[in-house]
């Protein structure tokens, strides 16, 4: 995990360590696989940490629309273990950037509709503007959640709302079990090692450079080799087995929110195929 940013939170900040640039995801041989432009539109700016303005597959123009960002960027503090947080009223605000990664405007949630450190890490607020409001204000569109598991040797860009930098790398594999301190995440996915993310990325979104799509939430890394502390996560396999990879960096995945979404963008976690954890 990484200490806060500017002072805004008791809580830490979760990320990796060194900076990296915004290197281009590798050419495609058929054009039916061009790579998307992946830029800043849709991402946002909060206080201490990023995020990304994100609608899920049955996403109405007219529903209230989404931001997310991490469990641990709540403004509240970090939730303990086995904690989840719904339909809390919250008046944050959020700096929504363009593809050049101008602020366009300020949005306000209204609520936080779900929030956990607990088998994942994040935070969804809903805010008092629709999809449709927010397009035709500032002409943004939201970034689409996909609904697939990604496969490992995914080309992926984490986007920095706070820092407004774009790092590029692939999925490397998966944690079946990431400890970090007194939390455990799920099915993580590790980066290769050119994504050295950095305090105040956490809740980035990982963008599928192929599809444009978001495929996870960038969240933390392994410091300084220390074993399952604080900013020093460790992978856990099915076997137990411990393993710690310095300088390596994670995010968890999101295919599994939108199977808990429901009509008007509300959380329900009671759907068929929803697996986040319950209050």
């Amino acid at each position: 995990m990484r200490r806060p940013l500017l002072g805004a939170l008791p809580a830490l900040v979760l990320a990796g360590t060194a900076l990296v640039g915004t290197g281009a995801a590798p050419a495609s041989a058929a054009p039916a696989a061009k790579p998307k432009a992946v830029d800043f539109a849709g991402t946002v700016a909060l206080s201490n940490c990023s995020g990304s303005l994100v609608r899920m597959p049955g996403s109405a123009d007219t529903d209230p629309a989404l931001v997310m960002t991490n469990g641990h960027c709540l403004e509240t503090g970090m939730p303990g273990a086995g904690e989840v947080i719904t339909d809390r009223a919250s008046s944050r605000t959020f700096s929504l950037l363009n593809s050049t990664a101008g602020k366009v405007a300020t949005l306000r949630a209204t609520k936080i509709s779900y929030a956990t450190m607990t088998d994942t890490d994040v935070t969804l607020y809903e805010l008092n503007t629709t999809y449709a409001q927010i397009k035709q204000r500032y002409n943004i569109n939201a970034l689409s959640l996909s609904p697939d598991r990604p496969a490992a040797g995914t080309a992926i860009k984490v986007v920095s709302g706070y820092w407004k930098r774009i790092y590029s790398c692939n999925v490397d594999g998966f944690a079946y079990r990431l400890r970090e301190g007194d939390w455990t995440w799920k099915d993580s996915i590790r980066y290769t090692s050119s994504c050295n993310v950095i305090g105040g990325t956490s809740g980035s979104p990982v963008v599928d450079a192929t599809t444009g799509k978001v495929v996870a939430i960038n969240n933390t890394g392994n410091e300084s080799g220390e074993r399952c502390t604080m900013n020093n996560p460790c992978e856990v396999d099915e076997n137990g087995q411990v393993t710690v990879r310095q300088g390596i960096n994670y995010a968890q995945q999101t295919y599994g929110i939108t199977k808990c979404v429901g009509t008007g963008n509300k959380i329900d976690l009671g759907l068929p195929g929803c697996a986040l954890p319950k209050p």
